[in-house]
């Protein structure tokens, strides 16, 4: 039976989004995916390219009024989160034959098949991922206990529910600040498993491997070079972030997770081929595409910045700038 996926993103994130596609597509060859394509030039390229098992859908199709109104007081970013529960919803509307529907984030890489995710969450409403953080960063979990990744849905009385609640919350308030109990589009997640007797948890260790928990990891490879994490298939790996140079390098990670573990090599060597094999791909169609290419300057200062400054004067800078 075909899965369904669903992810969005715009021309800044187009590279990371087609190379997650190709990679859930080459371990899940019974996918199909939808993108919802945040400006027109994504919509271009990906029709242009006709990748395998994909719908591109505009973002003028999606948006309501009321979500036109929330998008004026939102950051790029949060706009995003916003729709993270909106497009699923829609999906689900004009999709009569989607069943069970899984949204994905878009900086993620797949590497190896999908199906003990699919074994787990078994006949379950809905289906969410905990951060999972490392111990020295548990106190992060106040910003949500769980990630906006990898979230599955049921087409049932409940897994409606829980989508529509949230896409109900996201349109009120979805922005980069904890307040009164909220954060972004994640915090929302943390009454689901007590709210919805069908909510899973998703347990299964090669899956949901990111930053913020890769240092209680070991990682490997096995005998037919695929990579391991703690003795299981890594099933995916989120590259919070990562950042695509214009020089042709990339920027893997700030000291604030390096200097405590080094990322896992061979996760990030796997990550920086699919990604220039994307590009190249995409510059065949579009010539000199640079679209999330970042000056390697800019993102040294940054992270400099990140490193040196202390967190009251970074928590007020980043008061007064939109995410």
């Amino acid at each position: 039976m075909t899965k369904y996926f669903c992810t969005l993103f715009d021309s800044g994130y187009l590279i990371k989004g087609i190379t997650m596609i190709e990679s859930l597509m080459r371990h899940s060859p019974d996918s199909h995916i939808f993108v919802l394509c945040l400006d027109q030039q994504t919509k271009d390229i990906m029709n242009r390219l006709d990748v395998q098992g994909v719908t591109c859908i505009s973002l003028e199709e999606v948006e309501t009024e009321e979500l036109l109104q929330a998008k004026k007081t939102r950051g790029v970013a949060e706009y995003c989160w916003t729709l993270s529960p909106c497009f699923p919803w829609y999906l689900f509307q004009n999709y009569p034959e989607i069943g069970l529907l899984t949204y994905l984030d878009s900086d993620l890489l797949f590497y190896s098949p999908i199906r003990p995710i699919f074994d787990e969450i078994g006949d379950s409403s809905v289906a969410i991922i905990e951060h999972r953080f490392a111990p020295r960063l548990r106190d992060r979990e106040v910003n949500g206990r769980f990630c906006v990744e990898w979230v599955t849905f049921l087409r049932d009385e409940e897994g409606l529910a829980c989508l529509s609640r949230w896409r109900d919350q996201c349109i009120e308030w979805c922005y980069y600040r904890l307040e009164d109990g909220k954060m972004g589009d994640q915090k929302y997640l943390d009454e689901w498993p007590n709210r919805y007797k069908n909510c899973h948890i998703i347990e299964h260790p090669g899956a949901g491997v990111a930053p913020w928990n890769y240092e209680k990891h070991t990682f490997g490879v096995d005998v037919t070079g695929a990579n391991i994490v703690d003795a299981s298939p890594l099933i995916f790996y989120h590259f919070h972030q990562f950042q695509l140079l214009e020089n042709g390098g990339f920027d893997r990670l700030s000291t604030f997770y390096t200097s405590v573990c080094p990322e896992p090599d061979e996760v990030y060597l796997a990550y920086e081929s699919a990604l220039t094999r994307t590009l190249e791909r995409v510059r065949k169609t579009v010539p000199g595409f640079s679209g999330g290419l970042r000056s390697s300057r800019r993102v040294a200062r940054r992270r400099w910045a990140q490193r040196y400054l202390p967190f009251a004067l970074k928590e007020l800078i980043r008061r007064f700038l939109r995410y």
